[in-house]
Parts: C-alpha cells; structure tokens; sequence
C-alpha cells in the first residue's frame, strides 16, 4: 500500500477545474452510453448540487466521446420521467456493444420491504429497474447515489453488471454526498489511483467514499451513508475500506469472492494507449487480467512452481497483446 490514505485524503475536495484537458477522441470507438436521471429535488438547494454533478457527468461524456442523455432537468412536459427511463432502457436494449452506464441522482426511500429512488411524479422501484434492464445485452454499470440506495445492489446484482449503492443499507435514508464526489472523480485525473492515464469506476468508487468517511470525520458527525460495489455478480458488495490499493484483501465471510477487479476495467476517459486498442484485443486483455488477479488470490493454496507455471503463460499472452496493438499504432516519433 502505496500510503494511499494521503492521496486520497488531497482529492477530498475536487472541482470542475481539476477535470482532464485532453481532447474527447475523434474518429475512434464511441464510449459508453451514459444516462443520467435526476429524481426529485424537493428543495432549490438540492436542484442546485444535483445540477451541478449531472453537468460534470457530461462534461466526462465530452472528453470521452461518450452519448450522454440526461432525465429530469427539463420541464417536465408530456410524459413522466418514469416513462421518459423505461423507454430509453428499452431502445438500449436493441444495442449489443456500447457499454451502458446508469446513473442515479437523488433520493431514495425505503419502507422495510421495497426500495425505490423518487422521481417527478410515479417512482421506480430496485423490481422495475431489474425488469427493464433484462433485456440490454450490452456491458451495464448501475451508479445509484441516492439514499436508501443499498436494496438496489441485490436486485441488480448478476453476472457482469457493475452496481454501486451510495449506502450499505436501505436504512440509510439521510441525504447521501457520495454523488458529488463521485461525478467529481470520474473526470479528474488526479482520481487516477495507479498511474495508469485513467480513472475507472473502481478508482471513482473508492475516491468518493474516502471523501464521504472524510466529510463526516471532519464535521465531527457519525456517517450515514457506506457506499458498496458489486461486479462480481453475488449480490454481496464490497466496502471501500476493504481495499488496499485498489485491490480488495479483506476476506468475507464463507469465503465469498470480493469485487473490485472488473469495475476497474471500465473506464469513461481512457487513456491514449487503451483508446488506441481495437475493442476486441481489448477485451481478450482484460479476461486475461481477470485470470491473473484471480490467480494470485489463490496463490496461498497453490505452492510457487504450480503458481508460476500457471501465471507465466498468461503474462506472456498480455504480453503479445500489447506487442500487437504497438506494431498496429504508428509511434510518435514516426508520424
């Protein structure tokens, strides 16, 4: 661990100064589709902040070449905002490779049985947003900031579907910060935690509840809000503070896998070097680092030469992978 509280500590604070410069991609693979809704305010002061994170979410889709569609902003004319989602989820449905990004703003409730984040007019329940995203084919990320968030994680919870709940618990029904500091995050470089030109949903993850747990710290209050992630499928989730690094080490209980590694291969600004890489060696990249990070989770039970001979021909294969896109992308220097 890298003294990674330090870093993380200086980043409390980030505003849309700090955002990257560089030049949304052209001509280039398109990044996700990112929605973003926005439920009911209930005051001006919350109209205000909830505006201001869903205009740091379009900005990120500008730089990173991303659809950007927002509900909730508007004037609320014609149909529901209710309406307005299960429409959009349903032409998404006809996509196969975009990734789809959902992101909630706002409050929740829960009344001991069924959660649901409030909207203008009809609410949806964590069931209807289940319902409506059966059919999407495409890679989905769920990033629900509101209160009375946690329900939502176990029922959208399956195999590879990222969720992030602002809360571990549908109790947890006081106003939620976590929003802010993740919109924040997700397009500041410096949220960039191993180096490596990018900010991925993990990375964004654990910067925004370190700043959450740092908020409550400071104003001397006891937190109400402990953000989990799920994208491994279990339904479980997984708290920030069981992360070194950006690596989860802290066991659960019966041995149940923890989260972390495929959130941090989604990204909304990649890198020059990961937009540079056609989505098919991409993707064969990463499922070799998912058998690389699962391996050396298992390395206690294997002895070194069973552990090598297993690890050594998939860091070859990396290997090739990025030898291959380098031989495909002109250098610098040649251009």
């Amino acid at each position: 661990m890298k003294g990674i509280l330090l870093p993380l500590l200086s980043m409390l604070t980030l505003s849309a100064g700090d955002v990257t410069t560089s030049e949304a991609p052209r001509d280039t693979e398109r990044g996700p589709t990112v929605i973003v809704v926005v439920g009911a305010t209930g005051t001006p002061e919350y109209a205000t902040q909830f505006a201001k994170w869903t205009g740091l979410w379009e900005q990120a889709c500008a730089k990173g070449n991303a659809k950007f569609t927002a509900i909730g902003l508007d004037e609320n004319e014609g149909s529901s905002d209710r309406a307005s989602l299960q429409e959009i989820l349903a032409k998404q449905s006809e996509q196969t490779s975009a990734a789809l990004w959902l992101v909630l703003i706002g409050h929740g409730t829960f009344d001991g049985r069924t959660a649901k984040f409030n909207l203008r007019g009809p609410d949806i329940s964590a069931g209807d947003l289940a319902e409506w995203l059966k059919p999407v084919r495409s890679p989905v990320a769920v990033i629900d900031t509101a209160s009375s968030s946690a329900p939502f994680l176990k029922e959208l919870s399956s195999a590879g579907r990222i969720v992030i709940t602002a809360t571990k618990s549908g109790f947890e029904q006081n106003f939620t910060r976590f929003g802010q500091y993740f919109a924040e995050a997700i397009i500041n470089s410096r949220a960039d935690l191993d180096k490596d030109g990018q900010t991925s949903l993990l990375e964004a993850f654990l910067i925004a509840s370190h700043a959450v747990s740092e908020f409550y710290s400071a104003a001397g209050r006891l937190a109400t809000e402990h953000a989990l992630l799920d994208d491994n499928g279990d339904g479980l989730g997984t708290p920030a503070e069981w992360f070194r690094g950006i690596r989860p080490v802290q066991k659960a209980r019966d041995d149940a896998s923890l989260d972390g590694y495929r959130a941090h291969q989604r990204h909304l600004l990649r890198s020059a070097g990961e937009t540079a890489m056609p989505p098919d060696l991409r993707a064969k990249r990463d499922q070799l680092e998912l058998q690389v990070m699962e391996l050396r989770d298992a390395k206690a039970s294997l002895s070194d030469e069973e552990y090598f001979a297993r690890l050594q021909p998939l860091l070859r294969e990396i290997a090739r992978i990025y030898e291959q896109n380098d031989q495909r992308v002109p250098s610098e220097k040649s251009r």
